[in-house]
Parts: C-alpha cells; sequence; structure tokens
C-alpha cells in the first residue's frame, strides 16, 4: 500500500469524533486506508445480505459491533446513520465507527439529519502526485502520469489504464446508477461523458453539450450532478466580487482523475497524449487537481475559483486564504513567455488587490523566482510549494 498523507488526519480526528466517514470515489482507496488504520470488524454493505440486515433489523445489525466497525459503502443504508445516532450518544465515547463512502450528496445528507457534530468527515481523492513521489512510483513523465492517473490499484498493480479505466466506467454506469435509477440510456450517459471530458478546463456551456448528446438542458444538469456526487469531475466556480466589471458567471470542468478524462477521450499511449489538442487542457486539470487533493490531503479548506472578465482577461486558478489571495497560471510547455505574466497584472487591477505571491506552474524542470512575487514552479514542486506557503499564510 502506498502510504496516503491523510492518514495522519484521519488517525487523529478518529480520536477526537465518535464516528469518522471517509468519502471519495470508487477505487479511491477508503477501504484499504480504513482497514490498515483501525483494526476494527468490517462490514460491506454492497454485500446484499449485509444489507438486507443493515436495513431490515439496523438495531441488531449494529449490536454485533459494541465496540465500533467499518461500515463500508454506507450510501446504500444511509438510515443506519439515525441508529448510529443513538448508539455514539448512548456510548458518549470517541473513536467507535468508521464510515466509508462514494456518493457525496446522499452520503452528506445522511449525515447532515443524523450526524451533525457527532462525525469528522474526510475526503480521499486518487493518489496525488506527492504521494507517487514519496513512494518512488511516480510515471516516468508528464504524458504518462498524465495517462495513467491516481487510482491506487493501477499503481500497485501495475494494470494497463485502458483496462482499468474501461472496467470502471462500465462498473460504474452499469451499478451505480441503475442503482440511483435516474439514468435510462446508459449508453447516452457514457456519450454525455465523453462529451464532459472533451470540454476539461472549459467554461461549461451545459445547452452546447446538451445539444451534442441528444438530451435536455435539464438531463444535462442531472447527469453533471450526478458526475459530480460520484466524484467523476467536478465544477470550479468563477471569481465572483463587487467590481463593476462584469466577469464569467459560468463554472469551468474539471476531472477528478485525468487517467479517466484522457480514456474518455481515445487516448491510450503517452504518445496520443502529446498530440491530442487537449493535452494543454489535461495538463491544467491535473495541477488543478493536484492543488484539490493537498488541500483534501491536510484538511485545508481554502475555496478555489479562476478569474475571466467579459474581455477574455483570465487567471487559471485563484485559491482563497482568508483575505489572501494566491492567483496561478498553469502552462505545459517548457518555455516561459512574459505574456503568462500578463493575467496577473490585469487581475490584480481589475479586482483592486495585491497578491504578493503569483505562481506559474508548467511543464518544465527550473524554478524561477521573479523581483514581482512570481514564482515560475515545476508541477513536481508545487505541494512543497504550497505547503510552505499556507504555513506563512
Amino acid at each position: 500500500m502506498i502510504p496516503r498523507l491523510l492518514a495522519n488526519t484521519a488517525t487523529t480526528l478518529f480520536d477526537q469524533y465518535p464516528v469518522l466517514t471517509l468519502i471519495g470515489p470508487r477505487q479511491s482507496g477508503k477501504t484499504t486506508l480504513a482497514r490498515e488504520l483501525f483494526k476494527l470488524p468490517y462490514a460491506n454493505l454492497e454485500a446484499p445480505d449485509v444489507r438486507d440486515f443493515a436495513l431490515t433489523d439496523p438495531r441488531g445489525f449494529l449490536a454485533q459491533y459494541p465496540d465500533g466497525a467499518i461500515l463500508d459503502e454506507i450510501q446504500r443504508a444511509p438510515e443506519l446513520t439515525s441508529y448510529l445516532q443513538v448508539l455514539v450518544d448512548e456510548q458518549r465515547r470517541n473513536g467507535m465507527f468508521v464510515l466509508t463512502g462514494s456518493q457525496n450528496f446522499a452520503i452528506r445528507e445522511a449525515l447532515g439529519q443524523s450526524l451533525a457534530g457527532r462525525t469528522a468527515l474526510l475526503t480521499l481523492l486518487p493518489l496525488s502526485l506527492q504521494e507517487l513521489q514519496a513512494s518512488d512510483a511516480a510515471a516516468a513523465d508528464i504524458p504518462s502520469q498524465l495517462l495513467r492517473g491516481g487510482y491506487p490499484r493501477i499503481v500497485a498493480a501495475g494494470i494497463n489504464p485502458a483496462d482499468f479505466y474501461r472496467d470502471y466506467v462500465a462498473t460504474y454506469v452499469e451499478r451505480d446508477l441503475r442503482q440511483l435509477s435516474l439514468v435510462k440510456d446508459l449508453a447516452q450517459f457514457q456519450t454525455f461523458m465523453r462529451l464532459c471530458a472533451s470540454n476539461i478546463g472549459q467554461i461549461a456551456n451545459l445547452n452546447r453539450i446538451a445539444a451534442d448528446c441528444g438530451i435536455s438542458q435539464t438531463t444535462a444538469t442531472e447527469w453533471l450532478n450526478l458526475l459530480e456526487a460520484s466524484y467523476v469531475l467536478t465544477r470550479l466556480q468563477p471569481w465572483h466580487s463587487n467590481a463593476r466589471k462584469r466577469l464569467v458567471k459560468r463554472p469551468k470542468l474539471y476531472f477528478y482523475d485525468t487517467g479517466l478524462a484522457s480514456w474518455l477521450l481515445g487516448m491510450t499511449t503517452p504518445a496520443h497524449v502529446t498530440s491530442h489538442p487537449l493535452q494543454g487542457s489535461l495538463f491544467e486539470n491535473f495541477v488543478v487537481m493536484e492543488v484539490v487533493k493537498f488541500l483534501h490531503n491536510h484538511n485545508q479548506h481554502a475555496p478555489l475559483y479562476y478569474y475571466r472578465d467579459s474581455d477574455g482577461n483570465e487567471v487559471d486558478l485563484l485559491l482563497q486564504q482568508g483575505n489572501a489571495l494566491l492567483p496561478l497560471e498553469i502552462k505545459l510547455g517548457q518555455t516561459i513567455s512574459q505574456d503568462l505574466f500578463k493575467g496577473f497584472a490585469r487581475f490584480e487591477k481589475a479586482m483592486n488587490v495585491s497578491c504578493p505571491a503569483k505562481l506559474v506552474v508548467y511543464g518544465g524542470t527550473q524554478l524561477q523566482q521573479r523581483s514581482d512575487g512570481s514564482v515560475v514552479l515545476p508541477v513536481a514542486e508545487l505541494a512543497a510549494w504550497l505547503q510552505q506557503y499556507l504555513m506563512r499564510s
């Protein structure tokens, strides 16, 4: 097992709360991490007999675990959380149950109704570049890393990414979506996923995506919500302010894993990535997700945005911590031009703010520190730089 950065936070919070909940996409390593860290009895609610017992006799089911347990895929029996509330309130002690789940909206609703204040909530995403580097498991180059993605089984077992993602999508579509009963045409939904992948790093135009897929905008919105709830993709919201200059108000689309996005786009070799017109968008997606993973892995909650005004002036990513803003520009190429820094100046002027640090993350290998506070940084050094930045802020 590749060591996970979230482990220390998870063990600390388990000692501080009656329940610890790990959420994230399927196959991101939640069950492996939970069973590695916590030597508790284990129950998988995906198993029909286990789930039936939990749903038909919840008190009897929980009575099996007087000292706690790991309950896997809790979204399959969300009603169980109400009985867990009664149990942990009676016991009045920490470190009892670990819950895992892979459907964000359903789990948060169940926890909010039953376990508010009684559970710590952590998100475990696929392996970050920082975790891969620490285990000498990073891919040899950027195209290979974009293609492989970060799902632990691919790395640990050396599975061909194309084989893994084909099976991953088939399982996700055929099992999870059928359970939710919200998608009637599964083949059409896979087409929708591919269209979303073709729009990574772009401002979402659901009207166009819906038309290309042959569905209504209402259906497209529902399907996008499903993909977000299952940690397939996420929406990056635009930066809002009181500035008079009109800003673009629609979100951008990013996949949690570039390997999955690459497969949906038909890439099966690093050469396909290198020659694909969306290779720059994939790299942007990768860097944005590295920031997202860093924040989750360190239990940080700094909001993320992008900036673009009606004149097309843009900053790829904004990290907000308190009143401070860190703007990031992302470029796959190894050559840095002065044009990359213009977005920073335009943003600061338009928003009437001053950003002491400004970051360009690129596909090269040399770190540059500019006199205006701008830093040009290889993606391999992003996590270490962010750790220093957030500790200073």
